[in-house]
């Protein structure tokens, strides 16, 4: 039996080595992965296809419809519907980071939107909840969480009056995010009429697809017109204390205008690949959209089934350009290589940059793996704070005159694992606002300081290291 074993270990071990050698993305994860599949016997082959197959490159995720997504992508310019103004850029610095997110997430920066700033819970969901019921065409949402509560129920009262109304409606949830939607959960939405259904649905037939891949979206579209994202989850944690975290805070960008058009389209897509159903010709999902506002908006995209990291490399462009200023908001920064690299030699070149997070986290693994990367970002000067509540934002801003909202995390998973969106805003009142909320939470009390971390307790030190081992997992 131990004979059989042994050869069962080594067999498949060999072909997990042959697998990540060919389809490998970087040499240190390469390294890392190799190691774990022989030294964890069996373990280590069942982690890497769970969750190191760089799906990219992989042939089997081809199967899972991704052509079809990359079409609907490539072929927009055959699909829009309107003369929506692409906005030009002055600037050598915006335009450059503009044909960037045009080449990888196929969004084009729109003039004429009103973006408005949601800060906490209450806002946002009042005005997503307005916005809802002034509804007359259609609604869509897509969250990576729908979870039992206050605002789920209110949710359902609202859609409950708008199909009587005859809106229709589709809702779409990651179905590991939003694992309870099951059963009787979902089935009082679709006893409604409404056209709901999971993302990437965890079963056993197709886990390696699944499992490692989360659509972490969230976004909401009303007639295609008015639309909403960020990271704030249908839960009712952004309005209550119901963890030791407290409530917690985020935020979230109201869109009206062409940009909105952007959403749809990304809604639209996710919606084919959970259901089949055939949206992107149909004329009534992309109304023209008139002029509402003064903000240039462009939305980024981004997920396994891209060409590019969209999201990294929208990240990185941002951080290289930077003047003056770089700030950064964010619950899990545990980037890789080039994005600490980029920040290191910014602080190096003379530019500000700051790192807002909580000093609290709902992971402790994350949150060491974050904090085993603070050492050499203080060496160089980056500013640390430590904010005392819990904040769910992902937000990056850029000398005061740009900034990025959105679902986008700075970790490995966003970056390559995980459907995101993100909103730039080329506008420097918008961006002061942002910029305003961020420096009112980074006080000299909550400042890191370098010597003091440094001395940080062996114990601790060693922890971090072990949670920086698993940040590809994170």
């Amino acid at each position: 039996m131990n004979t059989y074993l042994i050869i069962a270990y080594l067999i498949i071990s060999l072909w997990s080595a042959i697998n990540i050698v060919f389809y490998g993305s970087r040499p240190t994860k390469m390294v890392s992965w190799i190691l774990a599949v022989f030294t964890l016997p069996f373990a280590g082959a069942v982690l890497y296809y769970l969750f190191g197959v760089n799906r990219r490159k992989f042939k089997l995720f081809k199967l899972r419809q991704t052509e079809k997504r990359k079409h609907y992508s490539e072929t927009y310019k055959e699909l829009k519907n309107g003369e929506y103004s692409i906005h030009e850029f002055d600037n050598s610095v915006e335009n450059k980071i503009a044909n960037l997110i045009r080449k990888n997430s196929y969004f084009a920066p729109y003039e004429g939107n009103k973006i408005t700033l949601l800060n906490n819970g209450e806002d946002t969901f009042t005005s997503i909840f307005d916005a809802i019921e002034g509804a007359k065409e259609s609604i869509h949402i897509q969250y990576y969480i729908l979870e039992q509560g206050e605002l789920l129920d209110t949710l359902y009262e609202l859609f409950k009056k708008k199909r009587k109304d005859g809106v229709e409606i589709r809702m779409i949830y990651d179905s590991f995010g939003s694992s309870h939607m099951r059963g009787k959960a979902v089935k009082r939405f679709r006893d409604l009429g409404i056209k709901a259904s999971s993302t990437m649905p965890i079963r056993f037939g197709n886990l390696l697809f699944t499992l490692n891949y989360r659509n972490h979206r969230k976004i909401v579209v009303i007639d295609g017109k008015i639309g909403f994202t960020g990271g704030y989850n249908v839960s009712d944690k952004y309005i209550k204390p119901i963890s030791d975290l407290g409530v917690w805070q985020d935020l979230h960008l109201r869109i009206e205008g062409p940009a909105v058009n952007s959403l749809q389209r990304v809604f639209v897509k996710d919606f084919h690949f959970a259901t089949k159903e055939e949206l992107m010709v149909e004329d009534a999902c992309f109304p023209k959209i008139d002029k509402k506002g003064e903000h240039v908006a462009q939305i980024i995209s981004s997920g396994p089934d891209s060409k590019y990291p969209s999201i990294m490399q929208q990240y990185l462009a941002m951080i290289n350009a930077a003047e003056k200023s770089i700030s950064i908001a964010n619950p899990y920064f545990i980037p890789g290589a080039p994005v600490l690299e980029a920040l290191r030699i910014a602080a190096l070149s003379g530019i500000e940059v700051n790192l807002l997070t909580p000093k609290k986290s709902d992971s402790l693994l994350a949150k060491y793996s974050m904090f085993s990367r603070f050492e050499e970002l203080l060496q160089v000067g980056v500013n640390i704070y430590l904010r005392p509540d819990f904040s769910h934002s992902k937000v990056i801003i850029i000398d005061d005159k740009m900034a990025s909202v959105g679902s986008g995390n700075f970790d490995y998973r966003s970056f390559e694992h995980n459907f995101e969106t993100n909103a730039l805003v080329y506008d420097k009142a918008i961006s002061k606002n942002i910029s305003d909320l961020f420096h009112g939470r980074c006080t000299k009390e909550i400042q890191l300081e370098y010597v003091a971390f440094k001395n940080r307790p062996i114990l601790t030190k060693f922890i971090e290291g072990l949670a920086k081992f698993f940040s590809p997992l994170l």
